[in-house]
């Protein structure tokens, strides 16, 4: 029974073995299963448009321009409070007359307005009293040196007439300095003695040449020294201030000296040159930006204060790298740049591109386009939509 035993198992092995050579030999001559094509072969998005959409396309070639490190911020105009002079009187009084108007252009010592002062007044009667007693202690000294010379009278009396003299010459010397502070000339002056009469229109002069940027004076009007407004400002306009909020990230670039493009939205496409003449000392604890003036040159006197205006500020040489116009970029929803490249202006293939900076209307390209390559300049948005409908 065992022997027998033995028989069927090995005769079963040797089956066994014949049975696993045939499977695997039949494996070996089957077909194998397609791969996972779950990996196609990437294709570059493109888009194919037909001449009457071409009209909505423009196509230029990529070219090289120069691109400037810079750093931008946004300010106005303002006055140049240095070459700016409020004008007040130095005395009390009533106003006059008020010859000179807002926006007149005025010259160093023209009158502004006049006065009536009682300091006035009074300087010129003392101007009065002292030219008489001087022309009276003269006199006195002439007859006194005829006298002298006769023997009529000592020396110590000569003296005193001398003293006198001079005495009152002084005092007429300070009259006449009192009164030419109040504007009058050596002319008035010697009007007002020989007449013996006071005038009582005293002149304000403006101290500087420039424009009557404001006038707050009317005949009539009681002033004092140092009221504000003060009657009268005058500016030189030959240069004007912009003043800007400078991010303070931004100022490590930001010097002294440093030249700067204005751009103002009353004159578009114009720029006016500037240079940087104070730094802000602090910053703003709440806008964290910090203020930076410059002076502005206004020769035809073209910009107003409060004007809205911008400064550029230009930190580093320019480099010569491919740019295409601004519109010819589109941002995708995952954030990154893509124009349109074509070579027959028939179809246009994507193509993903890095931007540096964006000046005068051209993006910067940094790499993905070379001088020469043709891209829609314009339409680009539209190529891009007619892509995403039809990939939905």
């Amino acid at each position: 029974m065992t022997r027998r035993r033995q028989l069927i198992v090995y005769t079963l092995g040797i089956l066994g073995v014949v049975g696993l050579t045939l499977v695997c030999g039949c494996s070996r001559d089957a077909p194998a299963a397609p791969e996972a094509a779950a990996k196609p072969s990437d294709s570059v998005p493109s888009v194919e448009v037909t001449d009457n959409q071409l009209k909505r396309v423009k196509v230029e070639k990529v070219v090289a321009r120069a691109f400037a490190e810079q750093r931008e911020a946004l300010g106005y105009i303002d006055f140049n409070q240095d070459h700016s002079t409020p004008i007040s009187t130095p005395y009390p009084g009533r106003i006059l007359t008020v010859p000179a108007k807002q926006g007149d252009d005025v010259a160093q010592g023209a009158v502004l307005f006049t006065l009536e002062s009682p300091d006035l007044i009074q300087a010129e009667s003392t101007l009065i009293s002292t030219a008489g007693v001087l022309a009276l202690t003269t006199s006195v000294l002439d007859r006194a040196r005829t006298l002298f010379r006769d023997q009529g009278i000592p020396q110590k009396e000569l003296d005193q007439a001398v003293a006198d003299q001079q005495s009152a010459d002084g005092a007429y010397r300070a009259a006449r300095d009192a009164v030419r502070v109040f504007g009058k000339t050596n002319a008035q002056m010697d009007e007002i003695v020989a007449s013996r009469k006071t005038d009582l229109s005293m002149p304000v002069l403006a101290p500087m040449a420039g424009r009557v940027t404001q006038r707050n004076a009317a005949v009539g009007t009681l002033v004092q020294p140092g009221m504000t407004p003060a009657p009268f400002v005058v500016s030189d306009i030959h240069t004007m201030w912009l003043i800007a909020a400078v991010t303070e990230a931004d100022l490590p670039a930001v010097r002294l000296g440093q030249r700067v493009v204005v751009k103002v939205a009353a004159y578009p496409g114009r720029q006016f040159d500037a240079t940087i003449s104070n730094i802000g000392e602090s910053v703003d604890p709440t806008t964290r930006r910090i203020l930076v003036r410059s002076e502005v040159k206004d020769p035809k006197h073209e910009l107003r204060p409060q004007m809205f205006a911008s400064f550029v500020i230009q930190t580093g040489d320019p480099v010569m790298t491919p740019a295409v116009p601004a519109n010819g970029v589109v941002r995708e929803g995952d954030g990154t740049m893509v124009v349109w490249v074509t070579t027959d202006h028939k179809r246009f293939v994507q193509r993903q591109v890095k931007i540096g900076l964006i000046q005068e209307g051209f993006s910067q390209i940094l790499s993905g386009l070379s001088p020469g390559d043709e891209v829609a300049s314009e339409g680009a948005l539209f190529l891009s939509n007619a892509l995403a409908t039809a990939n939905q």
